[in-house]
C-alpha cells in the first residue's frame, strides 16, 4: 500500500495554503493527513490572507466615519479594496462599480431585487437548468422565470437561449447564467452569451461563484458586444474566509431606486418626513461593512494575481486529467459530466454502482480522511435531469417518509492539492468498489451508524 502522506509530485502553490497537513482522526482509531476534495464548496485560506489579515487588525476600525487616523486608513482600504477587485476581473474602470456583500447569494438577491424596481416591461428573466439556487430562487417572486435547455451530455443549449430570447422579445429583462457549473464543472462560453443576449437588446449576469477562483475572467468595456453587464461572486471559494462577496454593475443600474438592505452607511440625510439616499456603491452597502472579509477578499485577489490564475487553471486541469483518467477503471464507476464534450473546471461527479452517494461520502471520510460532496449540491433541478428524475418523481420521493434520496458524489481541487492525494482516493474507491458489501454492513446496516436517506 502507498504511502499516502508523502507528495509525489508535490504542488509549488501548496506550502501557500493553511491546514494542508492537518492530521484528522479516522474509523480505526488512527489519525492521517485530511484530504480536502470539496473545494467547490469552500476552499481553505491562503496563509498570505491570515497575515494580511493579522496586521491588519490592529488598524481595524470604523469607515466613512470620524477624523481618527485609524477610521480614515480603514476606509482608504475598504475603498482601494474594490479597484484591486474591477483589475482582477477586468471591470469597465469608468462605468462599472463593486458593492460589497456576504457572498454571491447576498449579490444575486440584491440585483434581483434593483431590477425588479425598473418599470420597463421586461418581466422576463432566463435563467438556465444548470444554475445554482442562488441564480434561480431570488428571481422566482419578481420575475416571470424560463430556463435554458441542456443537452444529453448536461450542457446548455445556446440554441435555446436564442429561440427563448425570440420568443419573449422585447420582454427579457436579463439572462443570468454560471460561469462554472458547480455540479458538472462546466465552463460556459459567457462572452458568446453575453453577445446573444445583447444582440436581443438584453443584458447578462454572470453568477462567477465558481468561474472566478479558476478561471482568468475579463468582463470587457462597455459598448463591446461581449461585455459582462454584471457579475457576482463570493472570497470563500478562493481561499478567504470571513465571508464576504460582490456584485459588480454599472452605476446608473443602481441608481434612483430603493436599496435592498435600509439602515446606516446607505443614508445622506434623514427627517421623519424624508430620506436621502447615498449614491451607489454605498446604497447598497448599510450598516458597519464586514472589513475584516473585505480585506481577507482582497488579498486573496492580490495572491491569486501573483500566481497568474492561468497557472494555477492549469494546474488544476492537471489533476483534474489524472483522477479522471484513473477513475475510469474502477468497477461501476459512472461519471455525471463528459470533458471530452465541453471544458470543466477541477469538478467530477461520479457515483459507484451499489452505493448511495452519502454513504460513500461517508466512508470516504471515515476510512481515508478524504471529503468529498454529495447529494444535489444546490442546484437541485441539474442534479435530478442528470440521474434521470422528473419533477413528478421529486415529488413523489417528498410526499414519502421512508424514501431513500437519489444523489451525486462531487470531488473538486484546488490549487494546492496533488497527485499524492488523487492516488489516495483512487486506492480506496478501489477498496468500496471491491467490498461493497462490506462498507455497506460496516457503515449502514450492522452499526446504524450513518443514516442516508432524506439526504440531499
Amino acid at each position: 500500500m502507498l504511502n499516502f502522506n508523502q507528495s509525489i509530485n508535490d504542488n509549488p502553490y501548496r506550502n501557500m495554503v493553511v491546514g494542508v497537513n492537518t492530521k484528522v482522526r479516522i474509523d480505526n482509531g488512527t489519525y492521517t493527513t485530511a484530504v480536502n476534495f470539496d473545494n467547490a464548496a469552500t476552499t481553505p485560506p491562503f496563509y498570505s490572507v491570515e497575515k494580511d489579515v493579522k496586521d491588519f487588525l490592529p488598524w481595524y476600525s470604523s469607515i466613512h466615519r470620524g477624523k481618527g487616523h485609524k477610521s480614515v486608513l480603514s476606509t482608504e482600504v475598504y475603498e482601494e479594496g474594490r479597484k484591486v477587485i474591477k483589475s482582477f476581473v477586468k471591470a469597465d474602470s469608468e462605468n462599472d462599480i463593486v458593492i460589497y456583500t456576504k457572498n454571491a447569494t447576498n449579490a444575486i438577491n440584491i440585483l434581483a431585487y434593483v431590477l425588479s424596481q425598473q418599470q420597463d416591461g421586461r418581466d422576463v428573466v432566463l435563467s438556465t437548468w444548470m444554475e445554482h439556487a442562488a441564480n434561480d430562487l431570488p428571481w422566482r417572486d419578481k420575475f416571470t422565470i424560463d430556463y435554458v435547455e441542456i443537452d444529453e451530455f448536461g450542457r446548455l443549449r445556446l440554441d435555446d437561449l436564442e429561440a427563448k430570447l425570440s420568443k419573449y422579445k422585447n420582454r427579457v429583462k436579463l439572462v443570468t447564467v454560471t460561469g462554472a457549473s458547480n455540479v458538472t464543472g462546466y465552463i460556459n462560453d459567457i462572452h458568446a452569451i453575453a453577445v446573444i443576449a445583447h444582440r436581443h437588446g438584453t443584458q447578462i449576469h454572470v453568477d462567477g461563484a465558481q468561474l472566478v477562483p479558476h478561471v482568468a475572467v475579463n468582463m470587457k468595456p462597455f459598448g463591446n458586444d461581449e461585455h459582462i453587464d454584471f457579475l457576482s461572486f463570493s472570497a470563500h471559494k478562493m481561499y478567504a474566509p470571513y465571508g464576504s462577496g460582490v456584485l459588480i454593475g454599472s452605476k446608473s443600474t443602481f441608481e434612483d431606486r430603493l436599496p435592498y438592505c435600509k439602515g446606516g452607511s446607505a443614508i445622506k440625510l434623514v427627517t421623519h418626513q424624508k430620506i436621502w439616499w447615498e449614491e451607489p456603491p454605498q446604497m447598497d452597502e448599510a450598516g458597519t461593512p464586514n472589513l475584516i472579509g473585505i480585506v481577507a477578499m482582497v488579498s486573496a485577489i492580490k495572491t491569486m494575481s501573483r500566481i497568474n490564475i492561468n497557472n494555477a487553471y492549469k494546474l488544476e486541469k492537471n489533476l483534474f486529467t489524472y483522477a479522471y483518467n484513473k477513475m475510469k477503471n474502477i468497477t461501476g464507476m459512472k461519471f455525471y459530466n463528459h470533458p471530452d464534450k465541453q471544458e470543466t473546471i477541477g469538478v467530477i461527479p461520479f457515483n459507484v454502482e451499489g452505493v448511495h452517494h452519502s454513504l460513500m461520502s461517508a466512508i470516504l471520510s471515515y476510512e481515508a480522511g478524504i471529503a468529498a460532496r454529495n447529494g444535489y449540491f444546490c442546484s437541485h433541478p441539474y442534479c435530478e435531469s442528470l440521474l434521470g428524475y422528473s419533477a413528478k418523481d421529486m415529488d413523489t420521493l417528498m410526499k414519502d417518509s421512508d424514501a431513500i434520496f437519489p444523489g451525486i458524489v462531487r470531488i473538486s481541487f484546488g490549487l494546492y492539492n496533488n497527485f499524492a492525494e488523487i492516488d489516495k482516493l483512487i486506492y480506496f474507491l478501489n477498496q468500496i468498489a471491491m467490498n461493497k458489501k462490506y462498507y455497506i454492513d460496516k457503515y449502514s446496516n450492522s452499526r446504524g451508524r450513518y443514516n442516508i436517506k432524506n439526504e440531499v
